[in-house]
């Protein structure tokens, strides 16, 4: 996936997984707020690896 692509899906993945886990603490659902922090965490990682491929091309 390029740069851009990576980016755009980390702040998509972010978004849907901070958004999960306000409503997993609003309906008092730990598995739907546990999806939302893995979520989240799969955004900032993909966010992480469209930052380094940026910095690491010539």
């Amino acid at each position: 996936m390029g740069e851009i692509k990576d980016r755009a899906k980390g702040f998509m993945d972010e978004t849907i997984g901070k958004t999960k886990r306000a409503i997993g603490e609003a309906i008092d659902r730990p598995d739907i707020e546990a999806e939302g922090d893995i979520q989240e965490a799969k955004g900032d990682a993909e966010k992480a690896k469209a930052r380094l491929e940026s910095k690491l091309k010539p």
